[in-house]
């Protein structure tokens, strides 16, 4: 398994197929656990990326393997409260694409504190956060729509 060139673009209409193709792997959903309508109705999925893609707070990026779409990473929510949010194709997992996206979008924003959440047994996301300086602030617990009850959740923050 080789490394690749991992880098950032602007998103655009075009990766869309890619990140609903993405999003809607069950796999990948029974990890990431919380997901939302959009994950799984198409037509929802396009009125979500619509709204995202118009709203100025939300900085949103393509992730690119070796210029190939492989996944997105987005930083979104008010000040003080700024979240993020990454979502890579299963393929490329294990290989350290999460990690260089994701801090080259942590490069990309000056703004602290970030916050992340995480399901507590998801130890490849956990991981992703805490090579990028994440460290865990909490505990609680959520409702996991792709595994149909509550779960326990991490919490973490980037100063």
């Amino acid at each position: 398994m080789t490394t690749a060139l991992v880098s950032l673009r602007e998103v655009r209409d075009s990766d869309l197929p890619f990140f609903w193709k993405h999003l809607s792997d069950p796999e990948a959903q029974r990890l990431a656990a919380v997901t939302r309508d959009y994950h799984y109705d198409r037509d929802l999925f396009d009125s979500h990326w619509a709204r995202v893609r118009a709203e100025p707070d939300v900085q949103m990026r393509t992730v690119l393997a070796d210029d190939e779409v492989v996944g997105h990473v987005a930083v979104f929510g008010p000040p003080g409260e700024r979240e993020v949010t990454y979502w890579i194709d299963r393929e490329y997992w294990g290989r350290g694409t999460a990690t260089a996206a994701l801090r080259a979008l942590i490069g990309l924003v000056g703004t602290r504190p970030l916050h992340a959440h995480a399901a507590a047994d998801n130890a490849g996301s956990v991981r992703v956060l805490e090579k990028c300086g994440f460290v865990v602030t909490g505990h609680g617990r959520c409702f996991a729509r792709a595994r149909a009850g509550e779960i326990d959740e991490v919490l973490l923050t980037l100063t």
